[in-house]
């Protein structure tokens, strides 16, 4: 089948053009953040830069590096682009001691990101002849409302079901015949799950192919999906902080996932050193926003550890390609699709009065992420008491799915339970083969 694009002229372009569009809108765009953006401003100045230092792609590594750390001291609006009148939207992703990214989206900034995501659907095998059912949450979540827009644009009959509700998912699935399945890679694999138990196999079920992302997930889990669904599985790549999933997805060939070039650009970087590294060599990874312009954010580390390749690819895209990220440089967890930082575990254990004596247990049961929080009672509050400590306990686990957004199941332990080091902690210990 001769592979398709939802925009050739820009997915296919030629190199010379891609690095002119990104010469001309980084130019463009540090002009616009220097003028409307003083925290980003003031940054430059400390370096001693201002927009006539910046010519083109060339200079890049000229400009100051964005952190979550920034996004947290500038919260709400410090980082915004473009005056209230113009934002129409915000998504928001869970930050890591309660404050959150919130990030801000004009109408154009919002069609530009559908226009990513509807690559990604038609890199798919997807068509305006397709059902196109996404189960990824809605709400402030970026998964759901970003494939919702692309799967419009594609023309596909969309089905917004959210997560959750497996039965009626899958009734949707049938009734309607859904082709396209988008939502995290655990939950397709619990959906096919259900399926199995419900005693369907592949060729009774009508998709074809899936779109899976906001989570790690390995080959074994892909090919694991791809065979109880019977449907081929699509990586895709995005964080809320750029505009949400589109920033990059996988093509036919599954050699990697193709970065929207035309809107962001992407190094790689030393994660202790900050240097930028040749193309093939591991590292951080980190965007510039190019055309975004609530919400512009300039060299961006996204702690995600990852390689980039220029090869030429057999689907015709011509953008460079991004490897599955293979871990990060920081203690970000992703559980569930979710963003979890120790840092906020922390903050609930010592809000609540208990020492910051705790083990995160991270595992995949039946394809779905568990976190387990085993946490040290002080000798005081030691108590043998069974009903004493579930109170305890599910305290503990109320605070967590409020400061977290998911469920975690807590354990109190005794003092001094919990094996100390002398080194650095060993705070999470995540048995998920990723």
């Amino acid at each position: 089948m001769a592979e398709r694009y939802y925009q050739p002229e820009i997915e296919t372009a030629s190199r010379e053009q891609i690095k002119q569009w990104q010469d001309e809108r980084l130019v463009k765009q540090v002009q616009h953040v220097w003028d409307n953006v003083a925290y980003y401003r003031k940054k430059m100045e400390e370096k001693g830069l201002t927009p006539d230092d910046i010519h083109g792609t060339e200079d890049l590594h000229k400009l100051p590096f964005l952190s979550k750390s920034d996004l947290r001291e500038a919260y709400p609006y410090g980082l915004m682009g473009a005056p209230l009148k113009d934002c129409v939207r915000i998504q928001s992703t869970s930050g890591t001691t309660g404050k959150r990214v919130v990030a801000f989206y004009t109408q154009a900034d919002i069609d530009l990101w559908e226009d990513c995501c509807a690559r990604a659907i038609v890199a798919a095998g997807g068509t305006d002849e397709d059902v196109c059912q996404v189960s990824y949450g809605y709400g402030l979540f970026t998964g759901g409302p970003g494939l919702n827009g692309g799967s419009h644009k594609v023309g596909c009959l969309t089905i917004p079901t959210s997560s959750g509700n497996t039965e009626r998912q899958i009734m949707f699935i049938r009734d309607l015949n859904a082709t396209i399945l988008c939502c995290t890679p655990s939950y397709a694999a619990y959906i096919g799950e259900t399926m199995k138990e419900m005693g369907l196999t592949p060729d009774e079920i009508p998709l074809k192919a899936g779109i899976f992302g906001a989570e790690a997930w390995s080959e074994e889990m892909r090919h694991d999906i791809e065979k109880t669904l019977g449907i081929k599985a699509y990586d895709i790549y995005g964080l809320t902080e750029l505009s949400g999933p589109g920033v990059s997805f996988e093509c036919s060939a599954q050699t990697g996932m193709h970065i929207n070039e035309d809107h962001f650009i992407p190094e790689i970087i030393d994660p202790d050193t900050g240097e930028v590294l040749p193309d093939g060599q591991e590292g951080e990874l980190v965007f510039t926003s190019i055309t975004k312009k609530a919400f512009p954010l300039l060299r961006y580390r996204t702690r995600d550890i990852c390689v980039l390749s220029r090869e030429k690819c057999p689907c015709g895209r011509t953008h460079v390609k991004m490897s599955k990220p293979r871990g990060r440089s920081d203690d970000m967890l992703i559980i569930r699709g979710v963003n979890v930082f120790p840092s906020q575990i922390e903050t609930v254990l010592l809000n609540q009065g208990y020492p910051a004596n705790y083990q995160i247990i991270v595992d995949r049961v039946n394809h779905s992420d568990t976190l387990d929080v085993q946490v040290e009672m002080t000798p005081e509050m030691f108590t043998d008491n069974v009903g004493e400590i579930t109170r305890r306990q599910k305290e503990l686990m109320d605070g967590l799915r409020s400061m977290l957004g998911i469920g975690a199941k807590v354990t109190l332990v005794a003092p001094k339970s919990i094996v100390r080091s002398e080194g650095k902690a060993v705070r999470v210990i995540d048995k998920r083969k990723i």
